[in-house]
């Protein structure tokens, strides 16, 4: 389709690009700051989300370690599991509060790695609504015993989970992700 403009044609797309037509578009993106969440379960993982981290990200935090204990109240009543979370600066912070206030959250596993302390974390993903996608990372010497284990550890829990060839993989997964 094209219009007419002092007695030259315009395509569509020209068009849309004049002034008259700028009068109409929305002036802001149209889309937020996404808040994830980035936690390693393991060692390996952690030193992958430390160098993933010093890339740009918009909105994302990144945690290394994952930590929880039992806490009973006296009186016999139990509050039941609490978890911390470490940043990537050494802070402390609620596992509960971090996931409430996010948008989605991405455990990163090495494949072959003790990954069922995700369980806390799909927990509180579904107490709060919100999506939590798993990454396992193979190492050289993974075997697919490896990977299986680590796939029945986090498949139960997570919405979207998927095997990352390397950080580059990982980072794309994040960029797509709006991290």
């Amino acid at each position: 389709m094209s219009s007419s403009n002092d007695g030259m044609m315009l395509s569509e797309c020209a068009r849309m690009t004049t002034a008259k037509e700028a009068a109409y578009r929305i002036p802001y993106p149209n889309s937020r700051e996404r808040a994830a969440k980035i936690i390693a379960l393991d060692a390996a993982a952690a030193r992958v989300v430390d160098e993933i981290s010093r890339k740009q990200w918009h909105g994302a935090k990144f945690f290394t370690s994952l930590s929880f204990s039992t806490d009973s109240r006296p009186g016999g009543t139990d509050e039941g599991i609490k978890a911390w979370l470490s940043d990537l600066k050494g802070r402390t912070m609620d596992l509960v509060d971090e996931i409430a206030g996010a948008d989605f959250v991405v455990a990163i596993t090495s494949a072959g790695e003790d990954a069922r302390s995700v369980t806390m974390i799909g927990d509180a993903c579904r107490a709060n609504n919100k999506t939590l996608v798993g990454l396992i990372i193979p190492q050289d010497d993974t075997s697919q015993d490896d990977v299986n284990v680590s796939l029945e550890h986090l498949r139960p829990h997570t919405r979207m989970l998927v095997v990352a060839n390397g950080i580059d993989y990982i980072e794309t997964m994040l960029t797509a992700l709006r991290a």
